[in-house]
């Protein structure tokens, strides 16, 4: 599971130190958070988007953003995330992710990746200032950047929303819409986004294969996005049954533990260290 910036809410971290009250425990952590941010303790960790008919043929790969505590430990994200993401230090780690991600792009050009982003960071001048500088390293980063916004962030303020997708799309940038089914989509502004990839949220993934009703909600939403002719891809596949389903039922691809963990060692830095050794 993702939040609406692209941290894996299932990622393990430290544990809450005994004598802690919650409240205390909680402001610990955002103390760790902000720290960790001014002093760059962040890093993405890599999950592939494999074709759902081919799965050895990876489609993009999802940038997810690592924070990380004074020992190097990954940060829980359910810890902090609900009291940053409508804050400045929420926008503060849309924009780390976002630079990490377009260097990544930059570094490797046969690279295609997704990197998450809250609506809130829409005409943020940081956020901008970081998209424009990177898309200005190389004339094919736009095409091979995806930008994804979850649906519960898009529904806060759709028109911006629609706005800015409009906007960058001209610059070949492509939008996916995250969590898809998880919130309260208004079909309304739903048909004017556009987006390009619809992710189909992990809750009806799991099991699916033996589970009528996420079985007919899944090809609903599988047939709403071909309607718009947007590429699908379901979430937290973990299950060759459920991939097996998926596949015969539509989907265009699929991500999850099954086909490859978050890594922060990217699959093409790992075969380099292979050839070498």
């Amino acid at each position: 599971m993702s939040d609406a910036m692209g941290l894996d809410l299932r990622k393990p971290g430290p544990e809450k130190p005994s004598g802690l009250s919650a409240e205390e425990q909680s402001r610990e952590t955002l103390a760790l958070v902000r720290r960790a941010l001014d002093r760059r303790r962040v890093m993405l960790a890599y999950q592939p988007v494999v074709q759902a008919r081919d799965p050895a043929r990876i489609g993009f790969h999802e940038g997810l953003i690592r924070i990380l505590d004074d020992d190097g430990r990954v940060l829980p994200a359910q810890a902090f995330i609900g009291a940053v993401e409508a804050t400045e230090t929420g926008r503060v780690i849309d924009c780390c992710a976002l630079e990490l991600g377009l260097g990544a792009l930059a570094r490797e050009p046969a690279l295609r990746l997704a990197i998450n982003m809250s609506a809130r960071s829409i005409g943020d001048p940081r956020w901008n200032r970081t998209l424009a500088e990177g898309l200005d390293r190389d004339a094919t980063i736009a095409e091979r950047l995806i930008l994804e916004i979850t649906e519960a962030s898009a529904m806060l303020m759709p028109d911006a929303v629609s706005d800015f997708m409009d906007e960058l799309k001209r610059c070949g940038i492509t939008f996916a819409l995250d969590d898809f089914g998880a919130g309260y989509t208004a079909f309304r502004y739903f048909k004017d986004f556009y987006f390009d990839i619809l992710k189909i949220d992990g809750q009806f993934i799991r099991n699916i294969h033996a589970d009528p009703d996420n079985q007919v909600l899944t090809r609903a939403m599988i047939g709403i996005a071909r309607h718009y002719d947007m590429f699908t891809v379901a979430e937290f596949v973990e299950d060759r049954r459920d991939a097996d389903f998926l596949a015969r039922n539509g989907i265009d691809g699929l991500q999850g533990y099954l086909f490859g963990m978050p890594a922060t060692l990217p699959p093409w830095k790992a075969e380099e260290r292979r050839r070498s050794a």
